[in-house]
Protein backbone atom coordinates (compact mmCIF):
# COMPACT_ATOMS: atom_id res chain seq x y z
CA UNK A 1 0.00 0.00 0.00
CA UNK A 2 1.20 3.53 -0.88
CA UNK A 3 1.87 5.43 2.13
CA UNK A 4 -0.41 8.31 2.37
CA UNK A 5 1.06 12.16 1.31
CA UNK A 6 -0.45 15.20 2.35
CA UNK A 7 0.05 18.62 0.72
CA UNK A 8 -1.38 21.51 2.19
CA UNK A 9 -1.66 25.57 0.88
CA UNK A 10 -1.82 28.19 3.06
CA UNK A 11 -2.81 31.26 1.45
CA UNK A 12 -1.67 34.30 4.24
CA UNK A 13 -3.90 37.22 2.68
CA UNK A 14 -2.79 39.90 5.04
CA UNK A 15 0.73 39.56 5.89
CA UNK A 16 0.55 42.38 8.42
CA UNK A 17 -2.02 40.76 10.56
CA UNK A 18 -1.99 37.03 9.67
CA UNK A 19 1.65 35.92 9.65
CA UNK A 20 2.41 35.41 14.21
CA UNK A 21 -0.77 33.80 14.18
CA UNK A 22 0.25 31.30 11.33
CA UNK A 23 3.82 31.00 12.59
CA UNK A 24 2.40 30.17 15.73
CA UNK A 25 0.28 27.49 14.75
CA UNK A 26 2.80 25.51 12.71
CA UNK A 27 5.22 26.36 14.87
CA UNK A 28 3.36 24.27 17.21
CA UNK A 29 2.77 21.61 15.00
CA UNK A 30 6.13 21.54 13.82
CA UNK A 31 6.50 17.69 14.22
CA UNK A 32 3.62 17.13 11.22
CA UNK A 33 5.73 19.02 8.77
CA UNK A 34 8.22 17.39 7.02
CA UNK A 35 8.54 19.82 4.10
CA UNK A 36 7.59 23.56 4.13
CA UNK A 37 8.37 26.23 1.22
CA UNK A 38 7.08 29.37 1.37
CA UNK A 39 6.52 31.90 -1.50
CA UNK A 40 6.12 35.59 -1.01
CA UNK A 41 6.34 38.58 -4.06
CA UNK A 42 9.33 41.07 -3.32
CA UNK A 43 11.78 43.27 -4.40
CA UNK A 44 14.10 46.14 -3.23
CA UNK A 45 10.94 48.58 -3.01
CA UNK A 46 7.93 46.41 -3.07
CA UNK A 47 6.83 43.83 -0.44
CA UNK A 48 3.58 42.19 -1.31
CA UNK A 49 1.05 41.66 1.66
CA UNK A 50 -0.04 38.33 0.96
CA UNK A 51 2.07 35.00 0.33
CA UNK A 52 1.69 31.56 0.14
CA UNK A 53 2.69 28.35 2.06
CA UNK A 54 3.35 25.04 1.20
CA UNK A 55 3.42 22.23 3.53
CA UNK A 56 3.84 18.27 2.78
CA UNK A 57 2.38 17.06 6.00
CA UNK A 58 3.35 13.37 7.71
CA UNK A 59 1.55 12.06 11.06
CA UNK A 60 -1.59 10.42 12.23
CA UNK A 61 -5.25 11.72 11.20
CA UNK A 62 -5.85 13.00 14.47
CA UNK A 63 -3.00 15.49 15.05
CA UNK A 64 -3.61 16.17 11.33
CA UNK A 65 -7.04 17.07 12.43
CA UNK A 66 -5.95 19.17 15.38
CA UNK A 67 -3.18 20.91 13.06
CA UNK A 68 -6.37 22.23 10.78
CA UNK A 69 -8.79 23.01 13.23
CA UNK A 70 -5.96 25.61 14.57
CA UNK A 71 -5.37 26.48 10.98
CA UNK A 72 -9.37 27.38 11.34
CA UNK A 73 -9.09 29.82 14.19
CA UNK A 74 -6.98 32.16 12.09
CA UNK A 75 -9.27 34.56 10.58
CA UNK A 76 -8.43 35.28 6.65
CA UNK A 77 -6.80 32.91 5.52
CA UNK A 78 -7.50 30.32 2.90
CA UNK A 79 -6.44 26.77 3.47
CA UNK A 80 -6.51 23.71 0.78
CA UNK A 81 -5.38 20.66 1.22
CA UNK A 82 -4.57 17.39 -1.58
CA UNK A 83 -4.29 13.84 -0.02
CA UNK A 84 -2.89 11.35 -1.87
CA UNK A 85 -2.27 7.44 -1.11
CA UNK A 86 -3.60 5.98 1.37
Amino acid sequence: MTPKRTIVGILVNDFAAQAMQVQGVLTEYGCLIKTRLGLHETSPDHCSPYGLVLLELVGDDAHMQRFFDALAQVNGIEVKRMVFGG
